[in-house]
């Protein structure tokens, strides 16, 4: 009998299909993960698990391999055209052998005869349609419209722009009920300064559920977040936990504080690294429980380019 499994990436990508709204497409590059220079290939080692990355000389991801186990991996291929993402394949394997019933192909159709409008179609490999969506951009290449058509019918998710004392607003409507909302905000110190506070609040059926809270500095690194569920008793959100975040001189964290119910836990941060001229890091260590990452980096060839006298 086949084994089944939930399948839970290594890395978190708030990019898939994670969210309870859809969203438009992404492509990811060498900066997604921490990777600089002409990387060719990215091997990351854990104590739970390996993944593997492969990248274009443009640093484009083309192959991602997460690996459960030796006989039970996912294998995620992306093909793409003139820096467009046009086909991205999910193929799932279970004891060494294709499942042919978990993986899907997703096939992308650009068109800017007017505003730019993406179309992706989704197949299993058996050839049978399952999901289409319509992604629809304004004159500002602003997505404002995802269209979701399958056997069930047709859903529209309108995305909605406002500004509103210097404050920008972007709110998700799903036939017509909010999913999500994204309100920026920014604040000038005394020091010249600029800090950056995106408050996110998440819906279901209309209902507030959660909310996070993220500042950001003037080199736009992450500073704090504040993580709220919503109380349905005080009609309000209630902060759950509280995260702030500190950096090394290479600009990666090197401590994590948070504090969760009044208890506070202490992460550091060590890294180890390649030598000249990337400086990409190929081990971090967590303290003080010393869980460590390593990876192992694969480089393009540097051709040297001499001009004739």
């Amino acid at each position: 009998m086949k084994k089944h499994y939930t399948i839970t990436f290594l890395f978190v990508f708030c990019w898939m299909n994670t969210l309870l709204y859809s969203q438009e497409v992404r492509i990811f590059t060498l900066n997604d993960f921490d990777l600089k220079g002409d990387v060719k290939s990215c091997l990351v080692m854990t104590d739970y698990g390996k993944e593997e990355f492969d990248f274009d000389e443009k640093g484009y991801l083309t192959k991602l391999v997460t690996r459960y186990n030796d006989s039970d991996y996912t294998t995620t291929h992306y093909k793409y055209d003139s820096g467009e993402l046009m086909e991205k394949r999910v193929e799932n394997y279970i004891d060494g052998e294709f499942d042919e019933s978990t993986s899907i192909a997703n096939f992308y159709e650009i068109d800017t005869t007017q505003n730019r409008k993406v179309t992706e179609k989704i197949f299993s490999y058996s050839n049978e349609a399952l999901d289409q969506y319509e992604y629809i951009y304004d004159g500002d290449n602003r997505l404002v419209s995802i269209k979701k058509t399958n056997n069930d019918g047709v859903d529209e998710t309108v995305v909605d722009y406002t500004i509103y004392k210097g404050e920008s607003t972007t709110s998700y409507l799903l036939n017509g009920v909010v999913q999500k909302s994204i309100r920026t905000s920014e604040k000038k110190k005394k020091n010249g300064k600029i800090m950056r506070t995106v408050l996110t609040k998440e819906f279901l059926e209309g209902n507030p559920i959660k909310a996070s809270e993220e500042i950001f500095g003037d080199d736009q690194k992450l500073i704090s977040e504040t993580k709220f569920t919503y109380d349905t008793v005080t009609k309000g959100f209630v902060p759950a936990e509280k995260l702030q975040y500190s950096y090394n001189e290479k600009g990666m964290i090197s401590g994590l504080k948070s504090n969760r119910e009044g208890t506070e836990d202490i992460k550091k941060f060590i890294y180890q690294y390649d030598g000249e001229p990337h400086q990409n890091w190929i081990k971090k260590i967590r303290t003080p429980d010393n869980a460590y990452t390593t990876r192992k980096i694969e480089y393009y060839a540097q051709v040297e380019v001499t001009q004739e006298k």
